[in-house]
């Protein structure tokens, strides 16, 4: 982004003949690299993330444009803020041949909190529902509040009220909102963190609260039954905090994952620090209420896997993954790969690292559990974390080099017929 604002910079000093065409307003830049995410930040709440792209760089021309009327009886941000607002409805009249659009900040949206449960891992819960009982004023003092990082005299020059009476909304609001997780009986399994996390997501709320409640409940209990086993056995504590995101149908997982043509099996993923799930409850017609529970325990295993190697080969965190989440069965794994064992079709270590969709075709995700199996079977547990440490030292790990182990491997699948 840098490079485009002192691009204009340079050019609206030198259309107003200012004396600075040799380099950019220092001063502004300043303000750009203090405001700029926070105003990023701010339209997230009301459109999506291109559309707050390009309305927070116009912000910006006009806000330079304009820096001289600058008087200081409002904070930098708000005023930024305003300039925000009146840059978007242009452009929203613009878009919409100039009829006004209504934004709330709730609008075909999901909102998320962020609550953790053990010392690594914390689940985000849709409370669409609990905002809808409050007023478009308090999602609007909390949104601005947690998750654009206004002080409270940011928001109350923004929504035009008193500090203090910014600070009893707040609290008045935040209390409703908890006393709705409280009677789901969620304080009961987690504790919230100090500050709350709210995210945006283009889906629309379709369940009942009380559906929510199972949701979360049988996710966060499925974790907690595997979670501190698989980081014993793979003895590492991760150095990072993994999120959760659960969106309600496998359809609305496809969009928010810019994949809208992927293959009904595919209902989760990790994304950096985050794991991406359909809901339970609409996982599609190639899965089940609890094959996505064992499909977070997959995607958990295949994250702590990158969290120790980054490096780690597919096979290797996939088949983990797979074989610690018990998501398919010994007769279905058995009965879908049996006609390429016979056939001598047996993928390579390599061809296992195949990040297409044919990979499912290829019964990728069986070899690769029985990879793991075999592993832990024959060489154990510490084996089987030499390796995913130093995943190209065969020998160190086995005393045996690749091929050999390969071949063993082999051997091994052919007693399944």
């Amino acid at each position: 982004m840098w490079p485009f604002i002192t691009f204009w910079c340079l050019i609206i000093c030198e259309s107003k003949g200012g004396s600075h065409v040799s380099g950019p307003n220092d001063k502004f830049n300043k303000i750009y690299e203090q405001y700029y995410k926070k105003i990023h930040r701010y339209l997230l709440l009301k459109v999506d993330i291109q559309t707050a792209e390009d309305v927070t760089q116009l912000t910006f021309v006009k806000a330079m444009e304009n820096w001289h009327t600058f008087r200081g009886d409002s904070s930098v941000f708000t005023w930024l803020s305003n300039i925000a607002n009146n840059t978007l409805k242009n452009e929203f009249r613009k878009r919409y041949r100039n009829q006004e659009v209504s934004i709330d900040m709730l609008d075909m949206e999901n909102r998320f909190i962020t609550i953790e449960f053990t010392k690594n891992v914390e689940l985000r819960i849709d409370v669409t529902m609990g905002l809808l009982k409050l007023s478009q004023l308090d999602r609007e003092i909390i949104s601005l509040h947690y998750d654009v990082g206004c002080t409270f005299k940011e928001v109350s020059e923004i929504v035009g009220m008193r500090i203090s009476a910014v600070k009893n909304r707040l609290y008045r609001a935040l209390a409703k909102l908890r006393n709705e997780l409280d009677d789901w009986d969620v304080q009961k399994i987690v504790s919230f963190i100090d500050s709350i996390s709210i995210v945006s997501k283009d889906v629309e709320p379709t369940n009942k609260p009380t559906s929510h409640i199972k949701i979360y409940q049988d996710i966060l209990e499925h974790l907690r039954a595997n979670v501190d086993r698989i980081c014993s056995q793979l003895r590492h504590q991760p150095s990072r905090k993994l999120t959760i995101e659960v969106y309600p149908n496998l359809y609305s997982f496809h969009q928010a994952v810019n994949e809208p043509n992927a293959p009904n099996w595919f209902m989760g993923l990790i994304d950096s620090d985050t794991i991406k799930i359909a809901s339970p409850l609409h996982p599609g017609p190639e899965h089940t209420y609890e094959s996505i529970l064992k499909s977070t325990v997959h995607l958990f295993t295949m994250w702590l896997v990158k969290d120790i190697n980054p490096s780690t080969p597919k096979w290797l965190y996939q088949g983990l993954g797979g074989y610690e989440a018990g998501l398919m069965t010994q007769s279905y794994i058995k009965n879908s790969i049996l006609e390429l064992v016979k056939q001598g079709q047996i993928p390579t270590f390599s061809e296992l690292e195949n990040n297409t969709w044919d990979f499912e075709k290829m019964k990728g995700f069986q070899f690769s559990y029985l990879i793991c199996e075999f592993i832990l079977l024959r060489y154990g547990q510490e084996a089987l974390n030499e390796i995913i440490r130093e995943p190209n030292d065969f020998e160190g790990a086995f005393l045996y080099s690749c091929i050999e182990v390969r071949q063993q491997w082999i051997e091994d699948l052919k007693s399944l017929s």
